[in-house]
């Protein structure tokens, strides 16, 4: 294996050559070279190998079958077009994947000054607080932290959240109708609180969310930051010439 400038682990190597075959030489469902070859071609122990491809996994890039072999993941029908769509439930449905939800926290809280400018309320203004780790088919896709202006919401509790999504409460039970989500994002890198629910390296590209959302009158019913992982998702825009 040729020598690089910069030191990696061996691993970490190997994942780059790799990553840039599957994305210029491999077609999705291509057969990748087994353990043993792969340990030949750049002499490289099998664990050595073991460990990329394991990393390849994690990151979406390859398929692992028992028995069968490593193939390149169809990363098309993976990636989700979050222009069309507020609703991460919805839309992982609509995709023919299986949602699910972790709470990992739900609070009261008093807006800061940064809550207060985002959300349009009074500085110390009670405020719902929900932490969640979004999945599909089981894989980690994004953590989301959403406020909500507790006047809005007062008898929301946990139970609740577990058995419906924010949405579906949000319009279903305490009749908020919304008119339209705005969102804004830009790429950064995972932080290591991040990173390790979403089960990837930290300093992995992610993309940073900040959704603000308006009812019918015009008030500011919901307002999450979320961090996604960069190999699961990609933003669709259409410019349309009136």
């Amino acid at each position: 294996m040729a020598t690089r400038a910069r030191k990696q682990p061996l691993y970490d190597q190997l994942i780059d050559i790799l990553t840039e075959k599957i994305e210029q030489e491999y077609r999705p469902g291509d057969l990748m070279p087994s353990e043993r070859e792969l340990s030949e071609r750049y002499g490289l122990s099998r664990t050595t190998v073991r460990l990329a491809l394991q990393e390849l996994e994690k990151l979406g890039m390859v398929v692992r079958k028992h028995g069968r072999g490593t193939f390149v993941a169809d990363r098309s029908a993976q990636v989700t077009n979050l222009m069309q769509s507020y609703s991460f439930t919805d839309q992982m449905r609509a995709m023919g994947r299986e949602p699910s939800t972790t709470i990992l926290e739900f609070s009261e809280i008093d807006a800061d000054k940064n809550l207060a400018q985002h959300m349009g309320v009074r500085l110390g203004e009670k405020i719902f607080k929900l932490k969640r780790l979004r999945s599909a088919d089981g894989v980690p896709m994004m953590v989301e932290q959403s406020y909500l202006p507790v006047r809005k919401f007062l008898t929301l509790k946990r139970p609740l959240l577990d058995s419906m999504p924010l949405y579906e409460i949000i319009e279903s039970v305490y009749h908020e109708k919304i008119r339209v989500a705005e969102e804004e994002f830009f790429a950064s890198v995972a932080r290591p609180s991040d990173a390790h629910l979403l089960d990837i390296p930290e300093d992995a590209p992610v993309l940073e969310l900040a959704r603000t959302t308006y009812n019918t009158s015009n008030e500011i019913i919901e307002y999450t930051l979320s961090v996604a992982r960069a190999d699961q998702f990609k933003y669709k825009v259409l410019h349309q010439r009136m």
